[in-house]
């Protein structure tokens, strides 16, 4: 079952897996992106954001039901670290709200890491803490959340699975503006949850890496 998948061995060791490789390789990238990002602009190289992650708690362990405590339920806030691309407190004074694709709070170098999703590789070291996956819907912020499950019930049930790098929702989808596109997502995200499988990880991926080389953006 899909839901069996999502806490199997399997994936746990192609996170693992994966992760490792993932940030062996980007080593020289990593290193070059740090030097740039700190001779661009003022402000640390990494950023962490607070993020809803996986709700852990006893009983929302099967897709599906009626259990009122799960279908509004949050997931166990978590920091999820990126590159930074922002200038430093970029919602100072308008608290969260979506990122816009041509985002005048991006630096220079941020908007290169954005549009080539560099700035996603730190999250290799969430899923090796057991905090994301590499294939699963993207985590957002608390408040965000919190406006999303009140408009989009279903929003919650995301919370049922670990958060991840990538997802159906992103590659088909691409980046949240409206709270449309955030519905059209959840039910990318539902559809993923009833049906995830090693075959259908490995597809997301490998359709990841096409998206990226061709440049087209997701979130």
């Amino acid at each position: 079952m899909a839901f069996e998948y999502h806490i199997s061995r399997h994936k746990r060791v192609l996170d693992v897996v994966m992760s490792l490789v993932g940030l062996i390789l980007a080593l020289p990238v990593f290193l070059i992106t740090a030097l740039a990002i700190r001779l661009d602009s003022r402000g640390p190289v990494f950023y962490a954001q607070k993020r809803v992650g996986l709700d852990r708690r006893k009983g929302s362990g099967t897709f599906g039901g009626s259990d009122r405590r799960i279908k509004v339920g949050y997931g166990r806030p978590f920091r999820v670290y990126k590159f930074r691309s922002m200038i430093v407190n970029a919602e100072l004074h308008t608290g969260p709200v979506w990122a816009l694709r041509k985002d005048p709070r991006t630096t220079r170098v941020g908007a290169f890491l954005r549009r080539t999703h560099l700035d996603e590789v730190p999250q290799f070291f969430n899923v090796l803490r057991g905090d994301m996956t590499i294939v699963g819907p993207r985590p957002e912020r608390p408040k965000l959340v919190s406006r999303l499950v009140a408009d989009l019930p279903d929003y919650a049930l995301r919370s049922r699975v670990l958060p991840g790098i990538t997802g159906l929702a992103q590659i088909r989808n691409g980046y949240d503006d409206s709270l449309e596109s955030a519905a059209r997502k959840v039910q990318y995200d539902l559809y993923y949850m009833r049906n995830a499988s090693l075959r259908l990880d490995l597809e997301i991926m490998a359709s990841t890496v096409a998206v990226l080389l061709r440049g087209k953006e997701h979130a």
